[in-house]
């Protein structure tokens, strides 16, 4: 069944939904899970993007979304002027990426203490979005839910931990999966849920063992 924004598409700064809308929300999706400020950021355009990508303003909306700015946002046509006012650093270049979808960038970004996130996501179109890997690791979500990225180690027992500290704080589960390259490597849990997640539970989370890392993207109000 159709909603609205699949009608009439999304509340945005044109002239695409898909080269500009999905843009955005690309660069805000790396930003969010980087969970701290960029300062730099390799960003490479396939397919569709890397050819008429320029020409829609998607080159803009990337770093537009990297700032911080949302789909709507009247500044998205100066976001490089913003961005070097902010000392924030970008280069661009063509990329070819196996069976990924014809509206995909690749983003590399990095904040002032050497953090860093390598995100390949595709924009499919009314602004919606598909984030496919993240740092080496083939994930599958779009942003459509509020949406906990977990980094930890591949150790028994670690899933029902985190899905505990959720449950007390009666947070409801909307979809979840555990991606991970190699047995006993580093492993992603993307956990997506109907409500926010309060910053304490996040933090309940960080705290456990061998989880090293925890970011979250909260789901854009409509």
């Amino acid at each position: 069944m159709l909603d609205i924004f699949d009608i009439l598409g999304p509340i945005m700064v044109g002239p695409s939904s898909s080269h500009t809308a999905g843009a955005v929300r690309i660069g805000n999706m790396a930003r969010s899970l980087l969970g701290s400020e960029p300062k730099a950021a390799e960003i490479g355009l396939h397919g569709s993007f890397a050819e008429t990508g320029r020409g829609h303003g998607t080159d803009r909306a990337l770093v537009a979304g990297l700032l911080g700015m949302k789909p709507d946002d009247l500044r998205i046509p100066r976001s490089f002027e913003l961005a070097k006012q902010k000392g924030f650093a970008y280069s661009f270049h063509n990329v070819e990426l196996k069976e990924a979808h014809p509206n995909t960038a690749l983003l590399t970004i990095s904040d002032e203490t050497g953090r860093t996130l390598e995100m390949q996501a595709a924009s499919t179109g009314g602004g919606r979005i598909r984030v496919d890997r993240l740092d080496g690791i083939d994930v599958n979500f779009t942003g459509a839910f509020n949406t906990l990225i977990i980094h930890s180690t591949d150790v028994p027992g670690k899933l029902a931990e985190v899905t505990r500290e959720l449950e007390q704080g009666n947070l409801n589960i909307a979809n979840m999966n555990l991606c991970r390259a190699k047995r006993g490597g580093s492993v992603l849990m993307v956990i997506e849920t109907d409500q926010k997640v309060p910053p304490l539970v996040r933090a309940l989370i960080e705290e456990l063992k061998d989880v090293t890392r925890v970011t979250y993207y909260e789901r854009e109000d409509t």
